[in-house]
């Protein structure tokens, strides 16, 4: 009998996501391989075996019986890494302040770019190591992570910094993502940073990211001057990310079709016509429901016409200081409870498509032989009790790299 160094077994649902290695689309996204009873089978950080009555010996075994296994989560838009926290924005918002006036009352983006930028590597290092250990202890093995508070380039190379000592270090995976047009620093226009940051920031932090992302939004980036940074970025070998239609429909879902982008994020007032483009290209809608919730917001990105649409729809925290939340159990409760995905869909979009947001689904994202062996315990009878008891935490087990984390 062969020995192996893991055994998951007796699982009431072991959801394996086994398919085709594309995004999925429409019914695609509720097909998501559950076996009964099921069992998982891991050596040398890799799945060997999948199904039911496996025949191995273990030198280390998990009993899941009553309970489900399905692939660690992975977390496709993040702003991990930032220093300080804005919790006395809370009550303004609570009194109706409006994004613009806490901005002018000190709060906002530019807040948390001083204190960033104030920040030594070695604080931001602790700062973000921290809610990395929140986002492992809530089930996610994979995150990406994007620069942005620091609108110089030598504050967006110490982040670029710290985010390959956290991915060195620490167990959950970090795709870094170059987000240096997140917004228009003081003492520049929009064009002049938008040529700031083609010509003297994309060249230096090139070979430090996987993509460049721009928040593409009225009175931020224009569509062409988005284009501009991302084109430029290309240029370099960075893949295409893009902030979309968040507060207004600017034609950032038709820009992140025009250009191939891989993802365009948050998507709450994109159009019709957005949502077709971003089909035919295959481009991922990464919706962020944590961060209307977070505004206190009624208006939600609509999940149902995007998959009726055949956009690929994947989930992702938004983790930030104004979306101040590592937990993508969380994150699925919202896109069922907001936006009328069901538990399938929403589990599909946090997993195996979100992996495909960051282009990692050949490695992780779903459980399937020869795949790394990121897999998550959860407390739960089936998939469905996931976003039906909202509110906990439901892993029991986090599996990295075939080790047990805790």
């Amino acid at each position: 009998m062969e020995t192996v160094d893991l055994l998951i077994q007796n699982a009431n649902e072991v959801i394996t996501f086994k398919g085709p290695n594309h995004p999925r689309t429409r019914d695609e996204l509720s097909r998501i391989g559950v076996i009964k009873n099921g069992s998982v089978a891991i050596h040398n950080g890799k799945i060997v075996a999948i199904g039911k009555n496996l025949n191995y010996r273990a030198n280390q075994s998990i009993d899941a019986a009553g309970k489900t296994v399905l692939p660690g989560f992975i977390d496709p838009h993040t702003h991990l890494v930032y220093a300080g926290s804005r919790e006395f924005e809370l009550d303004m918002k609570l009194k109706g302040k409006t994004y613009l006036e806490i901005l002018k009352a000190g709060g906002g983006i530019f807040y948390t770019v001083e204190k960033t930028r104030d920040a030594s590597e070695q604080q931001l290092l602790q700062e973000s190591q921290r809610r990395l250990d929140t986002i492992l202890a809530y089930g996610t093995t994979t995150c990406e992570a994007k620069t942005g508070y620091g609108l110089n380039l030598e504050t967006e190379m110490k982040m670029l910094q710290v985010m390959k000592k956290l991915d060195t270090k620490h167990p959950v995976d970090i795709v870094p993502t170059f987000l240096g047009a997140h917004a228009v620093p003081q003492n520049f226009t929009a064009e002049s940073y938008t040529q700031h940051v083609v010509n003297d920031m994309i060249p230096q932090v090139a070979k430090h990211a996987c993509f460049c992302d721009v928040f593409c939004e009225k009175d931020v980036f224009t569509p062409e001057q988005s284009e501009q940074i991302l084109m430029q970025g290309q240029e370099f070998g960075l893949m295409s990310k893009i902030h979309a239609d968040e507060i207004m429909d600017t034609g950032g879902a038709e820009l992140a079709a025009k250009l191939n982008a891989i993802s365009a994020d948050h998507l709450l007032m994109s159009s019709e016509q957005g949502f077709h483009d971003m089909a035919q290209h295959n481009v991922v809608g990464v919706l962020l429901p944590g961060t209307p919730f977070s505004l206190m917001q009624n208006k939600y990105a609509s999940a149902r016409k995007m998959i009726e649409w055949g956009v690929p729809v994947a989930l992702a925290t938004d983790l930030n200081p104004n979306c101040w939340t590592e937990n993508m159990q969380f994150i699925i409760q919202l896109a069922c409870f907001q936006m009328k995905m069901t538990p399938a869909e929403a589990i599909t979009a946090a997993t195996f498509n979100a992996a495909c947001a960051i282009q990692k689904n050949d490695i992780v994202g779903s459980l399937e032989v020869g795949k790394q062996a990121d897999i998550i315990v959860l407390n739960c009878p089936n998939h469905m009790f996931m976003p039906y008891h909202f509110g906990v935490n439901l892993v029991e087990t986090v599996v990295k790299k075939g080790m047990i984390i805790n």
